[in-house]
């Protein structure tokens, strides 16, 4: 068994100056290369089956001198020795780092895994010792003194205080006698005491204790870390009650080993995280804490011990590691390892951490001196790539219709509006480029109450023109890039939104001259409320320029140039608009083009929309439309995000569609469509949306996306390229939460950007927004009370918290869930071509095998942080992706199935995947997702299109009740623990669903109308159902069967009999009465957490089926029942006994089925906890898992249940197991790909580990008593004979699989929980035959009966 990927709680982070990065994850040691660009290189396993929680590197001088002493042959400066510990194992591990670029880096383990008495809180090398020894601070508040050479204790001395320790920190000087142990007690206490000095007598066990030295008081909760700051004499301590407190403590430690200051004191409490802090870093003048709320603050010693940044990035769970490096004044790098298995890091100036400030304490006031109040505000300059915040300028248009300037600090009038323009206006502004120029100019437009629109450039107010947009009120104004130019979109009155083609040039005296050309306007649909709030132009090739937009009514709407009526009519037009442009030009700059009331034909100019997705953002609006690759989103103020896309679509269905377009719309011969694929809601509370913005990629994408985009240049055609940028991508959303304005990450859920502005009803602008992309930092600038008020001032070029150190800082590893998962569900396997035929041509056959036989495993969680992931695994690589993030569940993930097309993965659709996805878990909350994975060829990994199809609540209904809060809600919450696809019909799938109510409920699926219907329920069991499952059966002539089983708390057993419901076609809900059970299976004494069913058939003589039912209880028990089921044609009545008590056989018809009981075998003590999941690789292989943190593969044959061996994971409470075929490609052999299957096991719990560490049990046949035996012997920890393997980087390890034959069966195992991990089982058929036993390399730690260390340091205890 070897290792093949891992994503585990990141427990241990540590910098070798600032070169590497360690990271422990699980057992796994990676080392990560920081120049010139962060990224992993090496991965080694390292403590078996304990966590690593801490590496310790050795000094480089003291690495030099150890060459001679036979740790390592290996010559040269450039390696570090790593003390790795965790748990009671401590290893060395050597790190070599190549010569010649210093990116070549390898982890070599010197010597067995070293397993202590007690758990190690702490480790360090004596750094004046010539032999490796260590010092290794212990739980129980003692000390030991480790020889790494022989593995054995020197000296160990506890001291007088004898407590639990939940933290610990060693301070070494040369000698054993110079230790200081700061230990943080269980009694929220710290102490300093010396292990190796002190009074008394003995002999080297020190059976005399060391007295404590100093005690630190002030904390009300356990410790969990504790940092020293030599040079400044500061100690700090991060404990449970959520504070971080400082102490003066002096000097501790070095020659004679101090203990500080006889009086320490505490010299600063620091409170701001909201739950505990797990880690603290001191460095000159900051103090580092990172806790369980997710976020690492950085405190300011010098500022009072305010926080002058917090670093977030890590999903729910919290930050489980915190390191910072030496680096120097000017800048360090910041770590975080979270409980979502990602690695965060962070590059710090000390420039930028001076300077920055909390914006909810400061607002800058920019002081507008008009007499006359503000009105609108704006920013012009944004759109330049050139322009910083410190040279934008701010635009503000007041009721009087005066048009200000704010630049350099001061205030300028602009432009002086007519009376027209008094107590109303609307402005926007744009940055465009000079025709037959480089330079670029800013255009200011404003509107007001009768239809008049000025257009000037900022630069020049007195070159500007008039417009006319009807003779109403002009409502909204729209900059955008259109097909012919920069247009301006005047939204009047009527519903009509006025278009003009807007170009600056340059005169002969180099004065700037503006034309207007005028297009034919929108027409939006009738509503109350009729005007335009958001517009975006599409070009396609195909397609012609499309517009989509965005109205008040909350509709979406889509609009072609030169659709058929525009252009039969356009004629006329042109001539118009040719005598018009005449006076655009002339001196006065007035435009008397499209006058309304002298123009009767205007209704028969107007554009009609295509498609109309009539208020699908409610009734306050939609807020803004974007265009990102290939999709589009909007925002709205009904507090949601919708994806959605242009598709074309049959003319009947948008004929249908159309009903609420105006009555002559634009002829749609292309069947253009608008089709939202999801939704995405903001936080609760975060109704008002305003913007969505793209978040930027990570720089690990980035590098690799420019490394290959040779390949993808080469490749890509107009299709191909198409294909990959029609991707969902990460995006924020911009809106008001309360009387924040507020940036929110729907993903991790936090808020990435907060100004407290009092709300939303205000004229605002975010700087910088104009290419609708996230960069982590940000300026607000908003009107309020009458002043115009900024979040940073604008005349200083501030070191924005992103621009060096990212606001989520760059993912070196990305993160799953940080809570538990608790279901899986592998939806298939994608094939990738990372190189096109001219590339391959180039490679060796080797090579060339390699790409061909890529694939990638796409699986899909759901956890307890309500979030649905959808990922890819490559196991030869390790590399995991996420794909995709859905977030609509409102309570935990409780069960997940998919169901792909008819025929499988078969070879034509290797690089496409289509799966309906189901989901279910707390308030009653179904969820369905059409899943569209495909291959990038640009970032050469797979991509996940997510199409939300229906959701279903039960208690939907009573929440839109009114008063509810009046009404008692009789029924409580339920949950749905269980999901099953009973059958898929044309027109619906049938799902089957057990509910913590006692119901066990049918319900129907139509993708095509996006509904989802209960059929039918029942309260058969009367208690919490905790499985389903489903089974069917075919007859020999044809005649299929459907089969439901369902398991409860009770203990038993229900077979359902669903041939009638799903051959039904009335879908309706009344249709369908509710079957009663045809038999009741008693099996465990308590619930029944998993099932899992497979059926046999018996053969023409014997006739029916058999059928396998296994489950596993509470109880520990593990059952295997086997059912005969004989079909209506069968005239014989096999069988042990007969168990149809429930449905009488006088009831019964001649067409129905008849089950008898044909087996029934148990194991009481199948494991050591309560079993979680059972499957069935085939009708005689069964899999268990449970959270005694075992998988057991158990022998199914007709004499009963035999033990097969057991795994050990690493996963704590496993809480699912899936069990699938898949197809792997051995390339060993010919030169054509084979094909086989491989079983593959997934198990989940909290954590997702795709692989098990494996414990040889004998495997002969035993008896039911004995396999309880040898369970029992193999739940003790110390009895294990743990695996171990290298964590597969760049093809490593492909030398173990040459002697494989062609054509074996090969498993994977999955195990998910708070992490993922991927183990390779090769041959599964023969994994208890013929296994080269690996070697233990694990030595006890003894302490010897008489120390020489100790004689020759004559630092012995006397008698």
């Amino acid at each position: 068994m070897e290792a093949a990927a891992l994503v585990a709680p990141v427990t241990a982070v540590h910098f070798i100056k600032d070169l590497f990065l360690l990271t422990g994850e699980g057992p796994v040691l990676t080392v990560y290369s920081l120049e010139p660009r962060p990224k992993a290189s090496a991965s080694l396993s390292v403590l078996q089956h304990y966590r690593i929680h801490g590496v310790r590197p050795r000094r480089q001088d003291a690495v030099t001198a150890q060459k001679t002493h036979g740790l390592s042959s290996t010559k040269g400066p450039n390696l570090y020795d790593l003390a790795v510990f965790g748990g009671k194992a401590v290893r060395l591990v050597r790190l070599h780092v190549g010569l010649q670029d210093g990116n070549h880096l390898h982890l070599e383990v010197l010597g067995p895994l070293m397993e202590l008495q007690d758990w190690a809180l702490d480790v360090h090398w004596l750094s004046g010792d010539k032999h490796s020894l260590l010092c290794v601070a212990l739980a129980h508040n003692s000390a030991l003194l480790l020889d790494v050479n022989t593995g054995t204790a020197l000296v160990q001395r506890s001291c007088l205080e004898g407590c639990l320790l939940y933290s610990a920190l060693l301070l070494v000087h040369e000698s054993w006698a110079d230790v200081v142990l700061v230990g943080g007690t269980v009694f929220n206490q710290l102490v300093v005491w010396k292990p190796g000095g002190g009074d008394g007598g003995g002999d080297s066990h020190s059976k005399c204790k060391a007295p404590v030295e100093r005690r630190l008081l002030g904390h009300s909760g356990v410790i969990f870390n504790i940092s020293y700051l030599q040079e400044r004499g500061w100690l700090a301590s991060a404990s449970d009650d959520r504070s971080v407190r400082v102490w003066g403590v002096g000097v501790l430690g070095g020659p004679g080993g101090n203990c500080g200051d006889l009086n320490p004191t505490c010299l600063r409490v620091l409170y701001g995280h909201q739950a505990r802090v797990f880690s603290v870093r001191l460095s000159p003048g900051k103090v580092f804490s990172a806790g369980e709320d997710g976020a690492c603050l950085v405190w300011d010693w010098a500022g009072g011990g305010k926080v002058v940044r917090t670093l977030k990035g890590h999903r729910a769970g919290g930050v489980r590691s915190l390191a910072v490096s030496e680096g120097t004044e000017e800048e360090r790098w910041v770590a975080t390892g979270g409980a979502d298995g990602g690695v965060r890091l962070w590059r710090l100036q000390e420039t930028e951490e001076k300077t920055e400030e909390a914006v909810t304490d400061k607002l800058t006031d920019l002081k507008f001196p008009g007499h006359s109040l503000p009105k609108v505000v704006c920013v012009a300059g944004e759109e330049d790539e050139n322009e910083s915040w410190s040279q934008s300028k701010i635009l503000v248009c007041t009721d009087q219709g005066t048009v200000y300037q704010y630049s350099n600090g001061t205030w300028e009038t602009l432009w002086q509006g007519t009376p027209d323009f008094h107590s109303y206006c609307v402005m926007e502004t744009v940055c465009i480029n000079v025709k037959d120029s480089t330079t670029k100019v800013n255009l200011c437009a404003v509107g007001n109450l009768s239809g008049s629109i000025q257009v000037f450039p900022i630069s020049h107010p007195h070159a500007g023109i008039l417009l006319s947009g009807g003779s109403g009120k002009i409502h909204s104004l729209i900059w955008k890039e259109g097909g012919a130019g920069m247009c301006l979109l005047a939204s009047g009155a009527g519903g009509i939104v006025y278009r003009w083609c807007v170009e600056v040039r340059l005169n002969d005296d180099q004065s700037l001259a503006l034309n207007a050309n005028a297009l034919l306007p929108f027409l939006l649909p009738p509503c109350g409320k009729r005007w335009l709030l958001a517009a975006l132009c599409l070009h396609s090739r195909s397609q012609g320029v499309l517009w989509i937009c965005g109205d008040r009514r909350g509709s979406l709407l889509l609009y072609q140039e030169g659709g058929e009526v525009a252009r039969k009519k356009g004629d006329d037009a042109q001539a118009e608009e040719g005598e018009d442009e005449d006076n655009i030009r002339d001196g006065v700059g007035k435009s008397s083009i499209m006058e309304q009331g002298n123009n009767s034909e205007v209704h028969k100019l107007q554009l009609q929309p295509l498609s109309c997705l009539f208020g699908v953002h409610g009734k306050q609006g939609v807020t803004s439309v974007c265009e990102y690759r290939g999709l589009l989103y909007s925002s709205g103020r009904d507090g949601c995000v919708r994806v959605f896309r242009v598709q074309q679509t049959p003319r009947e269905k948008h004929e249908e569609n159309g009903k609420h377009i105006a009555e002559n719309p634009v002829e749609n011969h292309e069947g253009l469509q608008l089709e939202v694929l999801r939704v995405q809601r903001a936080c609760k509370g975060m109704e008002w949306l305003e913007k969505v913005l793209i978040l930027q990629p990570e720089i690990p994408e980035e590098e690799e996306a420019r490394e290959e985009g040779e390949n993808h240049s080469k490749t890509g055609g107009e299709d191909a390229q198409a294909e990959n940028e029609a991707r969902e991508a990460r995006f924020v959303i911009a809106g008001f939460h309360a009387v924040h304005f507020v940036v929110w990450d729907p993903v991790r859920q936090e808020r990435l950007f907060e100004v407290p502005c009092g709300g939303g009803h205000r004229s605002w602008v975010l700087w910088p927004s104009h290419k609708r992309v996230w960069p982590g930092y940000g300026a607000l600038v908003f009107i309020k009370h009458g002043a115009v008020l900024a979040s940073h001032p604008p005349g200083e070029e501030g070191n924005w918290a992103g621009r060096t150190g990212r606001t989520g800082g760059w993912g070196l590893r990305e993160g799953i869930h940080g809570r538990g998962v608790g279901c899986v569900c592998r939806l298939g396997m994608i094939e990738g071509s990372g190189c096109d035929i001219q590339t391959t041509a180039t490679m060796t056959a080797t090579d060339r095998k390699e790409v061909e036989r890529e694939h990638w495993e796409v699986l899909v969680t759901g956890g307890e942080d309500t979030s649905l992931t959808v990922l890819a695994v490559h196991p030869n690589s390790g590399n995991i992706k996420v794909l995709s993030v859905i977030t609509d569940h409102i309570s935990s993930v409780r069960t997940v199935t998919a169901m792909k097309h008819a025929g499988g993965e078969r070879a034509h659709q290797s690089q496409s995947l289509s799966t309906l996805l189901f989901s279910a878990g707390g308030r009653a909350q179904m969820q369905c997702y059409r899943l569209l994975i495909g291959w990038d060829q640009q970032r050469l990994i797979p991509s996940c299109q997510v199409i939300q199809v229906a959701s279903h609540r039960l208690d939907e209904q009573w929440e839109r009740k009114r008063n509810r809060h009046k009404t008692v809600k009789m029924d409580p919450e339920t949950r749905y623990m269980s999901i099953v696809v009973v059958d898929q019909r044309t027109d619906c799938v049938l799902l089957a669903l057990a509910c913590s109510d006692g119901a066990v409920r049918l319900f129907s699926v139509n993708e095509g109308k996006h509904r989802i219907d209960l059929l039918w329920e029942t309260f058969h069991h009367q208690r919490c159902v905790l499985s389903v499952a489903t089974c069917s059966l075919e007859d020999g002539k044809g005649n299929r069967y459907k089969l439901l089983f369902s398991a409860a708390t009770d203990g038993k057993i229900a077979v359902w009999d669903l041939t009638d419901a799903s051959s039904s076609k009335d879908t309706s809900i009344d249709a369908p009465t509710p079957p009663t059970p045809c038999l009741d299976i008693p099996a465990h004494q308590s619930g029944i957490s998993s099932l899992a069913v497979c059926a046999e058939e018996l053969g023409l003589e014997e006739g029916g089926c058999l059928v396998t039912v296994a489950s596993g209880g509470d109880d520990g028990q593990l059952t295997v029942s086997t059912i005969r089921v004989q079909y209506p044609e069968d005239g014989q009545t096999g069988g042990s006994r007969e168990l149809s008590q429930i449905s009488q056989p006088e009831f019964q018809t001649p067409n129905q089925l008849k089950f008898h009981l044909h087996g029934h075998s148990h194991i009481p003590l199948a494991h050591a906890a309560p079993i979680t999941a059972v499957k069935l690789l085939t009708p005689g292989l069964m899999v268990s898992t449970s959270s005694d943190q075992r998988v057991c593969l158990w022998r199914v044959s007709s004499t009963g249940i035999s033990h097969r061996e057991t795994l050990f994971s690493h996963v704590a409470d496993a809480a699912g197991l899936s069990v699938w075929e898949g197809q792997m490609t051995d390339s060993e052999e010919g030169d054509e790909n084979t094909i086989f299957k491989a079983e593959e096991i997934s198990v989940c719990g909290e954590g997702i580990e795709a692989g098990l560490e494996t414990e040889r049990k004998s495997t002969e046949p035993e008896e039911a008593g004995r396999f309880r035996n040898s369970d029992e012997r193999g739940g003790e920890t110390g009895n294990q004979t743990p695996t171990e393997g290298v964590v597969k980087r760049e093809g490593d390890g492909k030398d173990c699989c040459e002697s494989r034959k062609r054509r074996e069966k090969t498993g994977w195992v999955l195990v998910c929980g708070q992490g993922l991990q991927l183990l390779r089982v090769p041959n599964i058929d023969t994994w208890t035959e013929g296994r080269i036993k690996r070697e233990n390399h694990t030595i006890k730690v003894t302490l010897q009966e008489m120390s020489k260390y100790v004689e020759s340091e004559n630092k012995c205890c006397p008698e």
